[in-house]
């Protein structure tokens, strides 16, 4: 497997730590109290390995397992692929069409974006996952979408287990009030529990019950998402952005008709272009097949026209009216602030009163933006930029002319 060649790589061994983070820690967590509390209920209260249908239901929930684990780690340790260091590519004149990235000193491919908490450019990103404490891209894109569909097909088996355990367990000991349900229960009274099914037993099979059916639901649903966009040929972050290429059109009312580019036009063929036999995606990540109307460099030339309606529409500063020390939820700046915090690991910017903020989004209690730094900052590639509360700041009402000026050097370099 894939990963385990990984491993065994000295070289690699630091990709471990990927495990040493929360999101890793819980997921791997809940797989393995479902799996385990669905084998011990299958053999010793429901059904035993010393018949047919139990030797099959044992054998399903070790599949299930090994096949979850196999996908999430190679979601997690094959990674998305990256853009090499300093790219540009052959043709020196399509860098007009492409962004510049000062931390990784060159060119975003298409289909790539810079990702923060991996400090590289992603290819074909998708998202950064924290439940894999990695980024979700162009290599494994097949693997993080079979996990999440294996994932909800085992939670399934298993809570199917553990409800019939309690029900077979319980069913002389309660009334259930089920007079109309009728289960023939002549096989199970067969066989001899090798325990009694006692207080503590039935505590961690319902607790298993709740997370099984919790990830079935949560994790069904990111399925549904992800396979969406698979099916068109695209990322969370494509489609988001094919959405403000409608809107800028429509806003400035250009005419255009903006075609996404890589779109095979069957979703067949979009589907095997991300799934495959060998588990390894088509293409280098560099370079894509794209619709006939289209180019390499359309969905880039988008993304650019989108940076300069970006920099027209957001010339509105914010000035830092209280102390903020960019705590992910603080506990002095009110309640729903505190409760109303962005479910995002994008960063938190501390202000000082008297500071300026350049803000692009935001929510009815917080706001996104980039604090105004100095000119040696900003020829120094120096960029801060996160998530602030809405009631520390409020918006400039000084000379025009001087903020139309500090704007415009902050939007040339937001632009870089």
């Amino acid at each position: 497997m894939n990963f385990l060649s990984a491993l065994v790589r000295f070289e690699n061994l630091h990709e471990v730590r990927r495990l040493c983070h929360w999101g890793p820690i819980i997921a791997l967590s809940v797989i393995a109290i479902c799996s385990t509390m669905a084998i011990i209920d299958s053999v010793i209260w429901y059904w035993p390995l010393d018949t047919t249908a139990g030797s099959i239901n044992f054998l399903m929930l070790l599949n299930w397992t090994v096949l979850i684990l196999y996908n999430y780690f190679n979601a997690m340790f094959v990674g998305p692929g990256y853009i090499p260091l300093g790219w540009k590519p052959e043709n020196p004149k399509d860098t007009q069409f492409l962004q510049y990235c000062r931390i990784c000193q060159g060119y975003k491919a298409p289909r790539s974006h810079h990702c923060r908490k991996c400090n590289r450019c992603v290819m074909k990103m998708d998202h950064h996952c924290p439940w894999i404490n990695n980024c979700c891209g162009h290599l494994n894109h097949a693997y993080f979408t079979s996990f999440l569909l294996l994932a909800p097909l085992g939670c399934s088996h298993a809570a199917f287990i553990f409800v019939m355990t309690m029900y077979t367990q319980l069913y002389e000991r309660i009334s259930f009030g089920w007079s109309t349900v009728k289960i023939d229960m002549s096989a199970v009274r067969q066989f001899q529990p090798l325990m009694p099914f006692s207080v503590p037993a039935f505590a961690a099979t319902l607790f298993a019950l709740g997370l099984a059916l919790g990830t079935t639901i949560a994790v069904g649903m990111l399925f549904f998402i992800q396979m969406k966009v698979i099916l068109r040929n695209k990322t969370s972050i494509e489609s988001w952005i094919e959405e403000k290429a409608k809107d800028r059109i429509q806003h400035y009312q250009t005419g255009e008709e903006f075609v996404f580019p890589y779109d095979l036009g069957s979703r067949w063929l979009n589907f095997k272009h991300v799934f495959t036999l060998s588990g390894t995606p088509r293409g280098n990540g560099l370079e894509w097949p794209v619709h006939s109307k289209c180019h390499q460099y359309t969905l880039t030339i988008e993304q650019l026209k989108q940076k300069a309606d970006k920099r027209v529409r957001s010339q509105v500063q914010y000035q830092a009216v209280e102390d903020y020390n960019g705590a992910c939820c603080p506990l002095n700046k009110g309640f729903r602030t505190f409760f109303r915090t962005p479910c995002t690991e994008e960063p938190r910017i501390p202000l000082s009163k008297g500071e300026t903020v350049l803000a692009t989004r935001g929510t009815k209690w917080w706001m996104y933006g980039d604090k105004i730094v100095s000119e040696e900052e900003m020829r120094a590639g120096v960029r801060v930029r996160g998530w602030f509360p809405r009631r520390c700041v409020e918006k400039c009402h000084y000379d025009t002319a001087a903020n139309e000026s500090t704007s415009d050097k902050k939007c040339v370099y937001l632009l870089k």
